[in-house]
């Protein structure tokens, strides 16, 4: 149950934010455009709801991606380097990694 009281945007499949386009049990990561400052379940779900293309935050920025399990928030850094939420223990897709140089920028 999310407690950040945030919502996920996107075409979610579920309420821990997997959605069309990512949706395994690893999937619960909302990540945060530095345009309209909206949480997504993926760039995928952004750039066909939004009129801009998703546009990443900075690394160290804070609140920029959101476990959708409890929603725990963490910069980019702090995120990446983890492969589990510290506060539920709900684990994160590995593969997200892959996606680095969409959802986040260099400081």
């Amino acid at each position: 149950m999310k407690n950040s009281g945030e919502k996920i945007f996107g075409k979610l499949t579920d309420l821990q934010g997997r959605c069309i386009h990512y949706n395994s049990e690893l999937d619960i990561i909302a990540n945060r455009c530095a345009v309209c400052q909206k949480l997504y379940a993926c760039y995928k779900c952004h750039d066909e709801e939004e009129d801009h293309k998703f546009s990443a935050v900075s690394e160290d920025e804070k609140k920029t991606v959101m476990c959708g399990a409890c929603g725990r928030f963490f910069s980019y850094r702090e995120y990446s380097s983890l492969c589990q939420c510290p506060g539920c223990k709900s684990s994160f897709n590995p593969r997200c990694a892959l996606h680095k140089n969409i959802y986040s920028c260099q400081s």
